[in-house]
């Protein structure tokens, strides 16, 4: 399980300072505070049950400063596989106890003491070995495996019961522990890259430690490279868990088979300028048969010896056709986050069309890990407040290509951007027009860019679902913006839509400058349709204000709308429901009898 940053959970404001406090010794963590009973938190949420679960099914650890009864009682559903779990912790409201819940093969404890020492409090460890040794054994600290955790129970009762071990290998988290280290121990800790077998007296930790480069990749396909990589690694006799990730060069960034070795080994990529790396040392230019010693076959050697550091060691060379493959050793577990660049990262989200309840689980991640956020201030604002660390980036609702410029620049330094929008990205947003600036520019730092898209609810969907299913047949969506397209072609597709019997939503109604399009609009279709055709008005959807209305298609103003207003006008089928205590429902009946006529 990846460790992600915390989620320091709370339910009223006075709980506010102990968070920040704690906050201030977790770099990157959040402070989450329940909607309408908490401010200046960085993320609100309006279900506490619902914000827990989530969190705790992504992995997220989990700090929430209440009782320790509602947090077990809330995850309880949940709670099936303690090698899954992530840590949870509940703090007292006055900081007085620290007391770790669950995941104890993530570091529970550990983060309760962290915790502890700020708010200068003993932390409620139970976990005996961990007391009496002062270490968890089944919970190694980052960049080491656990290779046989299945032997570790009866280890470490047997080690309870006054049995001592030796240490084969080198790892200060032991040595400086409490453990009783014997020269000639019953019991052994054996601590090595090395792919050994496991036995029941003996725990196999594998550290971090093996760097595997790659270069002259060309066009291998993703298997193949997998395949040579897996045979160096065993001509080497290596751990797969020793791998601490892998390296290539900025111009391979991006390359599928860079992708799928990372993926199978649970690893980063990360990648060197080539006038970052070392030189290669003539001395070890054995490890290369006579006929690779030229310079592509040298690179991915020179590649791993500096991703491994100084005291690292080059432990294997191998060329397959065009691609290289080393693998170099360090002297301790590497610290991926020092090594070379990232994959710059850039997700184009969608909120939702307001509140926090329309926003999916997917891009609540991506905005609470990313390192930037990037859109029209409007939009940020709805995205909630940034987590510490976090760089937000306003800009104009009218700049969107100089928008995705700036951010396609952003994630090429290696950043991971969040481009926000309302509503779903796709849609009328900013998806398109980032797509647009990459095939216009075509800049070569853009190539690598890992971008995906994170949709969300539209805002026709928002509207719809508030006053019934208006969409409940075939639809179409139409902006009436002219400001990107004109006013002709606009003209056009009304016309083909209402023809079609189309459903019809319409985006960007009204504005300061653009005040007689709609009008033009309902003239347009009322020549083609209906006077009685149901009209439905959905304005600030999800925001204070929110209010959705509808009339008919002849009593319709046009002046009752505006930009932050969604028109739906229904089919030659859509209906209208009157609700026994007043209100209405609108829908569009999914079957179209064989009477109805369309116009060609």
């Amino acid at each position: 399980m990846n460790q992600l940053s915390p989620a320091i959970v709370i339910l009223g404001q006075n709980s506010v300072p102990l968070g920040r406090k704690i906050i201030a010794a977790l770099p990157g963590s959040s402070l989450y505070g329940l909607a309408d009973r908490t401010s200046d938190v960085d993320i609100n949420f309006t279900n506490f049950g619902e914000t827990l679960r989530e969190l705790f099914a992504a992995g997220t650890p989990i700090i929430g400063i209440c009782a320790a009864g509602i947090l077990i009682r809330t995850l309880a559903p949940l709670i099936t596989d303690k090698r899954q779990e992530p840590p949870v912790l509940a703090v007292a409201e006055d900081g007085s106890a620290v007391v770790p819940l669950l995941g104890g093969l993530h570091g529970v404890n550990e983060l309760a003491r962290e915790i502890a020492i700020v708010l200068d409090v003993q932390p409620a460890i139970t976990t005996t070995g961990d007391i009496r040794f002062r270490t968890a054994l089944l919970s190694p600290p980052k960049g080491y495996y656990l290779a046989n955790p299945e032997d570790a129970k009866t280890f470490i009762s047997d080690l309870l019961a006054g049995a001592t071990l030796q240490l084969d290998g080198i790892a200060p988290w032991l040595t400086d522990s409490k453990l009783p280290i014997a020269n000639l121990g019953k019991l052994t800790v054996c601590v090595t890259e090395k792919a050994v077998a496991p036995r029941s007296d003996c725990l196999v930790y594998h550290p971090a430690t093996v760097a595997i480069a790659l270069s002259s990749l060309s066009h291998i396909e993703p298997e193949i490279a997998l395949s040579y990589v897996q045979q160096v690694l065993d001509d080497s006799g290596l751990a797969a868990a020793s791998v601490a990730a892998i390296f290539a060069l900025k111009d391979d960034m991006g390359h599928l088979a860079i992708e799928a070795i990372a993926q199978k080994f649970k690893v980063p990529a990360r990648f060197f300028d080539p006038r970052e790396l070392v030189e290669f040392p003539a001395e070890i230019n054995s490890l290369f048969p006579e006929a690779q010693r030229e310079e592509k076959g040298v690179m991915a050697g020179r590649i791993a010896l500096t991703a491994v550091g100084v005291g690292g060691r080059l432990v294997g060379c191998q060329k397959f056709g065009g691609m290289s493959c080393a693998i170099a050793i360090a002297s301790e577990p590497i610290d991926v986050n020092t090594m070379g660049h990232p994959r710059g990262q850039l997700a184009i989200v969608g909120t939702g069309p307001g509140g926090t309840q329309w926003m999916s689980p997917e891009v609540k991640e991506i905005l609470r890990e990313a390192t930037d956020w990037v859109g029209y201030k409007f939009y940020l604002d709805l995205a909630g407040a940034q987590r510490e660390g976090q760089r937000r980036h306003d800009s104009d609702n009218r700049e969107e290509l100089d928008r995705a410029r700036f951010a396609l620049d952003l994630a090429a330094e290696g950043k991971s951007v969040a481009v926000v929008s309302s509503g779903d990205p796709g849609i009328f947003a900013m998806a398109a027009a980032v797509f647009e600036v990459l095939e216009r520019e075509a800049k070569p730092e853009w190539e690598g860019i890992d971008i995906r898209v994170a949709p969300g609810i539209s805002a026709m969907q928002a509207a719809a679902a508030l006053i019934g299913a208006p969409l409940g047949h075939d639809f179409c969506v139409v902006s009436l913006s002219d400001i990107l397209k004109p006013w002709s072609a606009i003209e056009q597709r009304i016309i083909a839509a209402a023809k079609a019997d189309f459903a019809i939503a319409f985006y960007n109604p009204v504005s300061k400058q653009r005040t007689w399009q709609l009008g033009k609009a309902k003239e347009i279709i009322l020549q083609l349709r209906s006077p009685e055709t149901p009209v439905v008005l959905g304005r600030n959807l999800g925001r204070p204000g929110q209010s959705v209305k509808v009339c008919t298609l002849d009593r319709f103003q046009p002046e009752d709308a505006d930009m932050r207003t969604l028109v739906i006008i229904g089919s030659s089928q859509t209906r209208i429901i009157d609700r026994k205590y007043g209100g209405v429902w609108v829908y569009t009946p999914r079957r179209y009898s064989e009477s109805v006529i369309v116009s060609g």
